[in-house]
């Protein structure tokens, strides 16, 4: 009796980069003295993708993720410590939802949110 030799193939998952600029975006503005994401500076993808794809950059390769995260910062948050924090609740966030290893998580902050939160 012939044997046949029956071939396994692993398929391939491919996560968009405004997925993993979703997935950084809500981890940022769930820090404490975020006030909001902001637009980053004008490029292509920023003109037509999503809020999140605006205040996030992705760049992205088989082995390695840099994300350029923009936001706006509540009155009296110390920059330091929030940017801080923000890098590593963004960090966690992306490589614990896509296995994709992130080698750097760089924040911006682009304004100051100068109003009071009314709760």
């Amino acid at each position: 009796m012939e044997e046949k030799e029956f071939r396994r193939t692993d398929g391939s998952c491919v996560i968009s980069e405004e997925v993993i600029s979703s997935i950084a975006s809500a981890a940022a503005v769930e820090v404490p003295g975020v006030a909001g994401m902001a637009q980053r500076p004008a490029d292509i993808r920023g003109i037509i993708g999503s809020a999140a794809a605006r205040a996030v950059r992705v760049l992205n390769n088989d082995s390695e993720t840099v994300l350029d995260v923009y936001i706006n910062l509540k009155q009296g948050a110390r920059i330091p410590d929030v940017a801080g924090e923000v890098q590593r609740s963004v960090k966690v966030a992306v490589q614990s939802m896509t296995g994709k290893p992130v080698t750097k998580v760089n924040v911006h902050v682009v304004g100051l949110s100068l109003e009071d939160d009314k709760a």
